[in-house]
């Protein structure tokens, strides 16, 4: 049985934000302020990503704990127990086939849990700012290689 009434649990449910949350925000104030510029949930390319830099083919997801099925984290609400894990394996399958049009588009791709932006936010910060550079860097070699091709 649910602690809450069915209303306040409706209530509770309506108020979580897809987009510009707490995390979402700190992590992109922490980014923008060591320099790095970026789109945020582009509505044009595929999921939506929280974060993405179309020039250098990045995509950033910010996943929390219980909309995206965390193993270690997420635990189904008590009622209506068939609607969320249906919603929430829907929700992970549906992220699995965003990964893949990504990675069958070429471009880089990176997931982030909540609970590891929580845990080691200083890590994550300059694991995301060496994915954009590593992507910087390949985009450069692969511009580059064009660039010579043409020219040859």
């Amino acid at each position: 049985m649910d602690r809450v009434s069915t209303e306040i649990r409706k209530k509770t449910m309506r108020a979580v934000k897809s987009k510009g949350t707490k995390l979402e925000t700190k992590v992109y104030k922490e980014l923008w302020r060591n320099g790095f510029r970026f789109s945020k949930n582009v509505s044009k390319l595929k999921g939506k990503p929280d974060i993405a830099i179309k020039k250098y083919k990045v995509a950033i997801f910010i996943d929390s704990c219980f909309w995206h099925g965390c193993n270690l984290h997420c635990r189904y609400p008590v009622s209506n127990q068939d609607y969320w894990k249906q919603k929430i394996e829907g929700n992970k399958i549906r992220d699995d086939e965003v990964k893949n049009f990504y990675k069958q588009n070429n471009w880089n791709i990176l997931r982030v849990w909540e609970h590891d932006i929580k845990n080691n936010f200083t890590e994550v910060i300059f694991n995301i700012e060496n994915f954009i550079k590593d992507a910087k860097k390949l985009s450069s070699t692969l511009n580059g290689n064009k660039q010579q091709n043409v020219r040859a």
